[in-house]
């Protein structure tokens, strides 16, 4: 049988990789995607869920870095308004930290490096008790600036919807296990047995970006950057506190520790920041990493936490890149994203080193453009101005959408309809099209879980086992029980077989 044949083969399925499988889709390109495991499943969907700036990254020089990342913050919010939303941040001050002038003199800068138009500019704060009296005393004054929450594996997996949408073919669960050129084609062996040949190969693997290099034989030359992994881990605790605002703590190390309403009921508290060596996939949270985040917290709030009060805790290892050796420190080390080509091969191999989520399409779109320029073709870039799936709401106004979808879904208890909307935007008619009664939405697995949504998930989500649902597409992992799990679990083998 005759390989088949792609015009860009895409090596990992995070947020790199997917955004990169969606802009060369859109822009006419035959695309196939590998992902070893699910989409998201590595780093992507274990970051602090923020679309920013990088505040703190304008105390190291930084300036060009915030500054496309602002620019993001608003083009995401109006391409994904249902999964990305604005946030308030208190950062609480005192004198024991940086000095109140360089705050100012940052949130300056944050407010104007990049036009704004969803977000509000930031301002000075006194705690004089009401709502902020949840800080300890020592904390009399503070500030107060916007950005933008993100679920970030749904991010992931609508770039891929869109992806497929546009003609590209996702496989996950499949590993590549072999790369080589031959005569100006790549041939990618892929596990299974199936191979492909491809014109162009992306290897956006994230923190096994090295790895996928080396195990294919493939020397870097003295030019390629060095991926340096670096772990942050994040608790969950029961919610700590009212409102709906988030605060970021300044520690004494210089790093800073987010604490963030989650899921409702929860309390998000991250990240910590260090080397880590090992498969990416068996990080976890150290008891330096426990130790240190809880003391971030009692720091700065009257209501304290022990160990006994986290009741989950997830670790993800960020692939950040260094060259001319591991200089610096994690926290200083950059956030910014190198492309690098490998130019001893005749046919294109771009390696994708570093990023933030926030500026995955920049990056996606760059290397796009990177891969067309070497070909001297040219398709204008386009992911700037088309919504990604179920962000098609009108002026990007979710809370009228909300109010629309409450009134059409009345059947529904409002809770559902809010999860509904929130996760899965305009889509949501998708599933419920036609239904009238909860009747209607097929068998009910309890917890407000029904098989319209889990048939959804599996046909149009890449859906392949219930940890894919339950902690990945949604983080109903933290809100059902077992018992609703285990008849998940029992209906997708169901339907597997």
């Amino acid at each position: 049988m005759t390989k088949a044949h792609y015009d860009l083969c895409v090596i990992g399925g995070g947020i790199n990789g997917a955004g990169i499988a969606r802009d060369a889709a859109g822009r006419g390109l035959k695309v196939l995607l590998v992902e070893a495991q699910d989409l998201g499943g590595g780093t992507s969907s274990k970051s602090t869920k923020l679309i920013h700036g990088g505040l703190r990254y304008l105390e190291y020089f930084q300036f060009g870095m915030v500054r496309h990342a602002l620019q993001e913050r608003e083009a995401l919010l109006r391409l994904a308004p249902h999964i990305i939303w604005p946030m308030d941040f208190v950062l609480p001050h005192n004198d024991a930290q940086r000095p109140a002038w360089l705050i100012r003199v940052g949130l300056f800068l944050y407010d104007h490096l990049a036009k704004r138009q969803y977000l509000k500019g930031s301002k000075m704060l006194r705690f004089d008790g009401g709502a902020r009296s949840v800080l300890k005393k020592h904390y009399e004054v503070g500030f107060q600036y916007s950005d933008c929450w993100v679920e970030d594996a749904r991010l992931v997996v609508l770039n891929a919807m869109a992806a497929a949408e546009k003609g590209a073919e996702i496989l996950t669960h499949t590993e590549c296990v072999g790369l080589h050129e031959e005569r100006g084609v790549w041939h990618v062996a892929l596990e299974g047995g199936r191979d492909v040949t491809a014109a162009r190969v992306v290897n956006a693997a994230g923190p096994w970006v090295s790895k996928m290099l080396h195990e294919s034989g493939l020397k870097a030359d003295v030019a390629t950057p060095a991926a340096r992994l670096v772990k942050g881990s994040h608790i969950i605790t029961k919610r700590l506190y009212d409102g709906d605002e988030a605060y970021i703590l300044q520690q004494s190390d210089k790093r800073i520790c987010f604490v963030i309403p989650y899921e409702g009921e929860y309390t998000l508290i991250g990240t910590t920041e260090e080397d880590y060596e090992g498969d990416p996939r068996d990080a976890g949270l150290s008891d330096a990493e426990l130790k240190y985040l809880i003391k971030a917290y009692n720091g700065a709030f009257k209501k304290q936490i022990k160990r006994d009060d986290v009741i989950w805790s997830y670790s993800g290892v960020r692939p950040l890149f260094t060259e001319g050796g591991r200089e610096g420190d994690a926290t200083s080390a950059s956030r910014d994203y190198k492309l690098h080509l490998h130019r001893e091969f005749d046919a294109p191999l771009l390696s994708v080193f570093g990023g933030k989520l926030t500026t995955y399409r920049v990056l996606a779109q760059d290397a796009v453009n990177r891969l067309l320029h070497l070909d001297n073709a040219y398709a204008p870039p386009w992911t700037a101005n088309e919504v990604l799936p179920g962000g098609d709401i009108k002026d990007a106004n979710f809370e009228a959408f909300l109010v629309q979808q409450k009134s059409r879904y009345d059947f529904l208890v409002e809770s559902l309809v809010v999860r509904y909307a929130r996760g899965y935007g305009t889509r949501m008619d998708v599933f419920l099209k036609g239904a009238k009664s909860v009747k209607d939405l097929g068998q009910f697995f309890g917890d407000d879980v029904y098989q319209a949504e889990i048939d959804y998930l599996v046909q149009h989500e890449f859906v392949r086992d219930a940890e894919d649902i339950f902690w990945r597409r949604t983080k109903l992992g933290l809100h059902v029980s077992d018992k609703t799990i285990k008849k998940v679990e029992a209906y997708l083998n169901a339907i597997g077989d």
